[in-house]
């Protein structure tokens, strides 16, 4: 635990004691110093305006061991004048923050830089878990094994199964922050303004809800047109999407298989909006298909205010844009509508059948897009061609139109949830 100030008593009286009186004979003499003639040490003496200016040179990768000094520099280190001098300071650039949560004790922290004028660099760290952390009856890493991860400025909400964690991205401090209302498991998560919405991953609801960080409270805004498992998330314009996934109900709707069927194709391969200021659906009774069809695997909004999907096709993969609005139709080749994009350079034969495919993108500003691509042979196939694809980060430079690879996710962040951050 942090001490409440930045002088330890005893600190000179200890350093004195370690000083010979005669160098000579080497014989050590302790000097006891009395409290009134303690001295503070330099730095703590210094008032917040000046201290706040030395820790905004700290390298990163140092800033996380920093708020167990004391906590005058957890509370300096959190404040929004810290943000606002490093990026005076021109330290702050674009990463991805991959984080993994693989024990009741600890979460693994990947964060790369993406600045477009430097090499990517990865570091990597294992962090403590706040504790108590409340997962409804379930550990840490079952309930965290296919988390979301969203971003609202400096800190990453990892969203889980019954337990949300809140991760700074600076320091890697976490906080258990209040569950969502429904348990929900592979879900679309994503940030709008300055709230986060999730929807789908739950036969038993199709309820949409709202985080207010302020309040630390989840509440139903809306209810969706289709209840999606396996879909993803992304905000971009104003608009909540959900796009992907299959199709589930609570079996008490007396459909038929047929039309399970078809509307499980539907949703794999379309995407819904939610206006959030208004609470409507855009495309309430029909979803936007994805222009060259596949399944939905991947989806993010950017800067720009656009939403990018990756399709999988069986045996390769696509990258498309959203154009326009989204009430207005429009073909994929025309001023509204999709776009095709150039397809993410994977390996060849690494997607295939008998190959499930997961790809987690985030928006970095609006002149990038990241995906991790993920790729494993699904239980009970012999996939063809090659092999495995573990946490491959690929960059798209949306100004350029081109895809450039960065450093792979390190072992064990198959299951990572990723965000982008200003860090």
């Amino acid at each position: 635990m942090a001490a409440e100030s930045c002088h330890p008593r005893g600190l000179s009286w200890f350093a004195r004691s370690c000083i010979p009186a005669d160098p000579a004979r080497h014989i050590a003499v302790p000097v006891p110093i009395s409290a009134d003639a303690e001295e503070e040490s330099p730095i703590s003496a210094l008032p917040d305006e000046l201290l706040l200016e030395c820790l905004a040179r700290v390298p990163r990768a140092s800033l996380p061991a920093l708020p167990a000094v004391c906590r005058r520099f957890a509370a300096l280190l959190a404040s929004e004048g810290f943000l606002h001098l490093r990026r005076a300071h021109g330290r702050l650039r674009p990463c991805l923050l991959a984080v993994s949560v693989s024990s009741a004790a600890t979460f693994a922290r990947a964060l790369l830089q993406l600045g477009a004028s430097s090499v990517p660099e990865l570091e990597v760290a294992a962090l403590p878990l706040p504790s108590p952390l409340h997962c409804a009856g379930s550990s840490s890493s079952s309930a965290f094994a296919h988390a979301r991860a969203v971003a609202l400025g400096r800190d990453v909400y990892l969203i889980g199964r019954g337990a949300t964690l809140r991760v700074d991205a600076f320091t890697g401090a976490a906080r258990a922050c209040a569950p969502t209302l429904f348990p929900r498991k592979k879900f679309a998560a994503a940030a709008v303004g300055a709230r986060i919405y999730v929807a789908g991953g739950s036969a038993r609801t199709g309820a949409v809800e709202e985080y207010d960080p302020s309040a630390d409270a989840w509440r139903v805004v809306a209810e969706a047109p289709r209840r999606r498992y396996g879909c993803a998330g992304a905000g971009a314009g104003g608009v909540f999407y959900v796009a992907g996934g299959v199709a589930v109900s609570s079996g008490g709707d007396g459909s038929g298989g047929a039309t399970r069927a078809l509307e499980a194709h539907a949703c794999a391969g379309s995407v819904d909006a939610l206006h959030v200021a208004s609470g409507a659906w855009a495309w309430s009774a029909r979803p936007r298909a994805v222009a060259g069809g596949g399944c939905v695997v991947g989806a993010c909004g950017a800067g720009d205010g656009h939403l990018y999907v990756v399709a999988s096709h069986a045996v390769d993969l696509s990258f498309w844009r959203w154009n326009g609005g989204v009430n207005r139709g429009g073909g994929g080749g025309g001023p509204c509508g999709w776009v095709a994009l150039e397809a993410p350079p994977v390996p060849r034969g690494s997607v295939g059948l008998g190959m499930a495919v997961r790809v987690a993108m985030a928006g970095v500003g609006g002149d990038r897009v990241t995906a991790v691509v993920n790729a494993t042979a699904v239980r009970g196939h012999n996939a063809a061609g090659g092999g495995a694809l573990e946490g491959m980060v690929l960059v798209y430079d949306i100004g350029g139109g081109k895809w450039s690879r960065a450093p792979d996710l390190p072992p064990g962040f198959r299951r990572a949830a990723c965000a982008a951050v200003e860090c």
